[in-house]
């Protein structure tokens, strides 16, 4: 009988240890998955779904015929901005969505509040400072390098109004300490400099 325990032995062994290198082998397959995961550090591009749509200035001043209807800024309790870069008080919005061009106080691209920098004080005169055609070539690198960084919202954004509305808002290059902001004064930047840039240039556009 004794030769049966012995059997009964060696089968256990045999059995703890195919199960004992099974585990192994099972654990160091997952490491290496692991290790490969965590050491690509290189993203999957961001890639844009649409194309993306630059409007003229003489495409923006057609605009103005006919029965249109406008996006706009839509937040602002003063001031609204329509996508032809229109800018003007609430109250001279029209219910197509458009400002008033005929009012006293409607502008267009104005630049008023912003500094040299590319920086604003208010949201709506930086996105239609911003809405200006002949700032093409600047937002162009602005989305070149968004490209480059994987940045999903500017990925997004399927034109110059959309681009222009995502750019003028604060973000996290808009403050320090993540309590206060770099430059109080003009914090809603569309151009490539971050807020605070070249802060010693107090003069408006």
């Amino acid at each position: 009988m004794w030769y049966a325990a012995v059997i009964r032995f060696i089968r256990r062994r045999i059995v703890l240890g195919i199960i004992f290198t099974l585990s192994l082998v099972y654990c160091i397959v997952s490491f290496v998955d692991k290790s490969d995961y965590l050491n690509d550090d290189i993203p999957p591009p961001v890639k844009r779904t649409k194309p993306f749509i630059w409007r003229t200035l003489q495409e923006h001043n057609a605009s103005s015929d006919g029965d249109i209807v406008c996006r706009n800024s839509v937040q602002g309790k003063v001031l609204i901005v329509d996508d032809r870069g229109f800018v003007c008080p609430r109250i001279d919005l029209l219910s197509n969505g458009c400002c008033n061009e005929g009012a006293v106080s409607t502008n267009q691209y104005s630049c008023e509040t912003c500094k040299s920098n590319n920086c604003c004080a208010i949201y709506e005169y930086c996105i239609s400072c911003c809405l200006h055609p002949d700032k093409k070539d600047m937002l162009e690198n602005v989305l070149g390098k968004a490209t480059e960084q994987n940045n999903v919202l500017f990925a997004s954004v399927t034109d110059h109004f959309e681009l222009c509305l995502a750019k003028c808002r604060t973000n996290s290059q808009s403050v320090q300490h993540e309590n206060s902001y770099k430059d109080p004064k003009a914090k809603h930047c569309y151009g490539e400099t971050a807020p605070g840039t070249n802060s010693a240039d107090n003069e408006s556009r």
